[in-house]
């Protein structure tokens, strides 16, 4: 039965990235009518880790950003589709790439240390060994590593180099995820090494994540009559059949209903989430620190107990001690903060990126976006975002972790570290300072064993398969939007039988070029 005959439903579980992408998917290269396609979102909102809210009063809102880079192809074909937010005469990926070319990203203050820019802020500082255990790793197979650790591969000194303080605060690794995901990164990403000290290569987009991606799709979406249903978590599925031959039969929702599936219908289960759980805090209370998983982990939690082939969710959301971390968003009402910053980083506003103050107990890290940053954002409003790496940590100025830290506190430490004298700490009077808690932010980084993750498409799955950031994609890095948008086109793929697979991984570290350049950063020529 053709895949796109009018009794052929295709159930989106999760309105992510992930979800979304297969609905465009779908739409655009399986010829499935928008009306058979029905997306079931948990939140309120759709969009995912994709965030971007508030307003000017209560402060605005990012938890975090997924980075990008020139060989996301999959995202930049989903992309190619979808017009821009402010001019539909062009697309969201020709935004992208017009919005670097005015804003062009090459940071003069990657790292900042005893409240100046570090005068070896361009040196990695890698010892000779360091050198070589970094090229033993990129030489080194997958799947001889198996669970180790990062810090069970590299020399404690390590750890110390600016390599590792620029690399995990750009990344969010820390020593004890998995050894596997830090190679993965390694090869994928060897053809940045030449402007890593500069964060030069990196991709911005114009506004927030929510408003520059996610808008736009739902916009494209709902013009052809996909069905978006949000504040609709889904807490059970029914599988039923063998191993080797195995159909969703139906799924329940947490308000009651249930969804009958047949046979030729298709179901795509968006499993755990990063930003599940994420709890906000305000000027003056700091988040809990409950840790509760929601819906997406009780649901892959439920399948994994039932099914086989459906991984191990405990492997990733089992710590959140070592999953989490706090980040902040700043809304100010004057320029006197990013003026100072300007002069300081010696970066326009827009064009620095991350900047991590290296002798910080929380490993603090702050970003002054290009202004606007939300649309619609107040005319006269600045936002500024950052997080703690190790929030763990007592501060230096705020003598308590930053996961006990109020707005107000982070703010506090955030002064002390860039030396600000009483008179510049009262550009801060008024801000709007919003911490959030996402105990699972880096789960997907944990050590792991191959059958921890699922496959796009399970064993056996006649009618389903599984997107999003915890299923196993070869060579690709998590934590990037590329990983879940290229999830959801190998499952359109493989369920539908109508569209190509996605084109392999850019394999730019067998490029003799790149591998040169590469080296010759490592070992400060």
């Amino acid at each position: 039965m053709p895949t796109n005959a009018p009794e052929v439903q295709h159930h989106i579980i999760g309105g992510g990235i992930a979800g979304l992408a297969t609905a465009v998917f779908l739409v655009r290269d399986a010829g499935v009518e928008g009306g058979a396609i029905q997306i079931y979102e948990q939140l309120d909102v759709a969009g995912g880790s994709l965030d971007g809210a508030g307003n000017s009063d209560d402060g605005y809102l990012i938890r975090g950003g997924r980075m990008f880079e020139e060989h996301f192809a999959c995202t930049f074909d989903l992309l190619d589709s979808i017009p821009s937010a402010d001019d539909p005469n062009i697309s969201v990926s020709e935004d992208i790439m017009a919005f670097n070319r005015m804003v062009p990203g090459s940071s003069n203050c990657r790292l900042v240390r005893d409240g100046k820019p570090a005068e070896d802020r361009y040196d990695l500082t890698l010892s000779a060994r360091d050198i070589v255990d970094i090229n033993r790793l990129i030489l080194h197979s997958e799947s001889g590593l198996g669970p180790q650790r990062i810090d069970e591969w590299f020399k404690p000194s390590f750890f110390d180099s600016n390599f590792w303080m620029m690399w995990s605060t750009m990344f969010s690794f820390q020593p004890w995820h998995a050894l596997v995901e830090m190679r993965r990164y390694l090869r994928r990403f060897i053809h940045l090494f030449p402007g890593f000290s500069r964060i030069a290569g990196i991709l911005r987009t114009r506004y927030n994540q929510y408003d520059t991606l996610i808008a736009p799709i739902m916009i494209w979406l709902r013009d052809r009559g996909v069905k978006i249903t949000t504040g609709a978590q889904v807490t059970d599925v029914t599988i039923e059949g063998s191993r080797q031959d195995r159909c969703v039969t139906g799924f329940a929702l947490a308000d009651g209903r249930t969804v009958a599936v047949s046979k030729s219908d298709r179901v795509y289960l968006t499993l755990g989430s990063m930003t599940d759980g994420s709890v906000l805090g305000s000027n003056d209370r700091a988040p809990t620190l409950e840790d509760r998983e929601g819906g997406a982990w009780a649901l892959w939690r439920g399948l994994a107990a039932q099914h086989e082939g459906f991984g191990r969710p405990e492997t990733f959301c089992g710590d959140p001690a070592k999953t989490a971390w706090h980040s902040f968003t700043v809304t100010l009402d004057t320029p006197d903060f990013f003026e100072f910053m300007e002069d300081f980083t010696n970066n326009r506003t827009g064009t620095g990126g991350l900047v991590t103050f290296a002798d910080s107990g929380w490993t603090l890290s702050i970003v002054l976006f290009h202004q606007p940053h939300f649309r619609g954002q107040k005319h006269g409003t600045y936002t500024l975002w950052g997080y703690g790496l190790r929030g763990e940590r007592t501060g230096d100025f705020v003598t308590k972790p930053m996961w006990e830290a109020t707005g107000d506190e982070i703010i506090s430490e955030l002064c002390g570290h860039l030396k600000l004298s009483e008179a510049q700490k009262a550009w801060f009077k008024g801000a709007r300072v919003i911490p959030c808690r996402m105990p699972f932010v880096t789960s997907q980084f944990m050590p792991r064993h191959p059958a921890d993750r699922p496959d796009v498409r399970p064993s056996g799955a006649q009618n389903f398969a599984v997107i999003g950031q915890f299923c196993e994609q070869p060579r690709d890095c998590v934590f990037t939007v590329e990983y879940s948008v290229r999830s959801a086109r190998t499952a359109v793929s493989s369920l539908t039988g109508r569209t190509d697979p996605p084109p392999p991984v850019a394999a730019t570290d067998h490029d003799p070029r790149v591998l040169a350049k590469a080296a010759r950063v490592l070992i400060g020529m």
